[in-house]
């Protein structure tokens, strides 16, 4: 096919249509059918859709609106089942796992070839991870063009689709996550998200992601171009002939350094759809399906800390704590080391702890709302300084910073002995509780709080010559001449009764309240 027919049907000269065999889902509508609306009354082209830097105009309902505009296609039943298989893909797939389990059963494992093949192993994973993964697909460092090629090649390696492909869907699964519009989302269940949507055809396209960068750039224009020939090349070829040249052994480096290779490299990656959205912790975020794993790591070379990418995406960094496995990571700084890579993007740390604080908060939220804590004031009855009296007659009641607490299931085991809160039964310990006697810790005080019966009405004992009718008193009363020396915090302790003025005791013994819940005559 010509270039202008390329151009005419609008794709790029260098940028076709994947082939079927890249196991990729049927285009969306920013490659194929989503025009840009046209400046100046001229009529857009689908050619000026691609030379469009920008992202199209895109409606705030996007995702809603596509949903109910387009439906998705009929389930997957048996009697559509041979119809819906993506053939090639599950081909291969399914072949190469049956075809590396004969080669180990039919030819014997050299260690030089053993250890051939973990390298190339890594090789190729980090053509995925650092390459078409954080290099490509979220533009997270700037890699020179050796740089570019050598990933380009260690991708094709792993084959897993052209870069130019890769990075799309992988771009439509960020903006989609968990949505009908990703890919491969994580909601439709685990298998689905590993294996099953390479399979069976989706059953609806992914959502539309800007690649005006990744139809601009010569290395993925190549890769794409010569995709087959790469695949075989990187994917079978080398590891092959390395083995054969460096000892000799043609058959284990295509089974295990080949074959055996792909299998590991292909579940590796499909981890991080899966297993990084299933096994582990939201470190930073539980909105989504993503989370953090120090077991997926180790398996997607670095990938495992997944919380943390999909909140900080353009981060080239998966694990940011120095003893977390993150080879990636580890590789493209050593680039940068040696002037093959630059300008690594990294989040500021201050938005990061923001994250991870929130999701401690969180937790230490649902811890508290799992225990027991004293009853609010609007629970609890006002009782007039009378009614106190009367009632600690009856039984050891004191008053505590305006509340009336009934310590009868205490007095044995309060630490300063039973006599000495005896001696206290039917009075305001407040001073005595905040210094004067003993300055008591937090957790006492959070004790003594669920010993909370009542509220006294005004918060505080009003003095004797005033106990029939009080008149207007000072926001802060002024403390007696011969007052005994205590501590600051109980000289500065304001009882919650001051910040009102009664006027008519009988109202208050009723528990009686205004419009905004005050008690007492306002």
């Amino acid at each position: 096919m010509s270039a202008a027919e390329l151009r005419q049907r609008g794709v790029e000269s260098g940028l076709r249509t994947p082939p079927a065999d890249q196991m990729s889902p049927p285009q969306s509508d920013d490659e194929s059918n989503f025009v840009v609306p046209s400046r100046g009354g001229k009529k857009a082209t689908k050619k000026d859709s691609l030379a469009q830097p920008e992202e199209p105009d895109m409606p705030d309902d996007y995702v809603t609106r596509t949903l109910a505009r387009e439906p998705a296609l009929p389930p997957i039943e048996w009697k559509n089942l041979l119809s819906e298989i993506q053939w090639v893909s599950a081909i291969v797939l399914t072949t190469t796992p049956l075809l590396a389990i004969y080669g180990m059963c039919t030819t014997s494992l050299n260690w030089k070839t053993f250890v051939w093949a973990v390298i190339y192993y890594f090789m190729t994973g980090l053509g995925i991870t650092a390459g078409h993964h954080r290099l490509w697909a979220h533009r997270s460092y700037i890699a020179s063009k050796p740089l570019e090629y050598l990933l380009c090649l260690w991708g094709a390696g792993a084959v897993q689709g052209s870069i130019h492909w890769w990075a799309r869907g992988h771009r439509a699964h960020h903006r989609y996550t968990d949505t009908d519009l990703d890919p491969y989302g994580a909601h439709f269940g685990l298998l689905w998200s590993h294996l099953g949507w390479m399979i069976v055809k989706p059953r609806r396209k992914p959502g539309v992601a800007d690649i005006s960068d990744l139809r601009k750039n010569s290395v993925i224009k190549f890769n794409h171009k010569f995709y087959l020939p790469l695949i075989f090349i990187m994917g079978f070829a080398v590891p092959t002939l390395v083995a054969h040249f460096g000892w000799q052994d043609a058959r284990g480096g295509f089974f295990y350094a080949g074959v055996a290779r792909l299998v590991f490299v292909h579940h590796s990656t499909f981890c991080v759809n899966s297993l990084a959205h299933y096994l582990g912790e939201a470190t930073f975020d539980n909105k989504m399906t993503p989370r953090d794993s120090f077991f997926t790591a180790l398996v997607t070379v670095g990938e495992g800390y997944h919380n943390f990418h999909h909140q900080f995406p353009m981060d080239f960094r998966n694990a940011i704590q120095w003893y977390q496995y993150d080879p990636t990571k580890w590789f493209i700084q050593s680039m940068q080391a040696i002037g093959l890579a630059s300008h690594l993007k990294t989040f500021p740390d201050n938005e990061i702890q923001k994250g991870r604080i929130a999701m401690k908060l969180q937790k230490l939220h649902q811890e508290q709302a799992s225990l027991e804590w004293p009853k609010h004031s609007n629970d609890l009855p006002v009782l007039s300084y009378e009614d106190f009296k009367e009632e600690a007659a009856s039984r050891p009641l004191v008053i505590l910073h305006g509340f009336v607490l009934d310590v009868s299931g205490f007095m044995d085991s309060h630490p300063g002995g039973r006599a000495l809160l005896s001696t206290r039964t039917g009075k305001d310990i407040s001073t005595a509780f905040v210094g004067g006697v003993y300055d008591h810790s937090r957790s006492a005080h959070s004790l003594a709080a669920q010993m909370r019966v009542g509220v006294l009405d005004g918060g505080y004992i009003p003095p004797q010559c005033k106990m029939d009718a009080v008149e207007d008193t000072p926001a802060v009363p002024t403390p007696p001449k011969d007052e005994r020396d205590i501590c600051d915090v109980a000289r500065k302790y304001i009882t919650p009764g001051e910040a009102y003025v009664v006027t008519k005791r009988s109202d208050l013994i009723a528990n009686v309240r205004d419009s905004q819940g005050r008690v007492g005559k306002w």
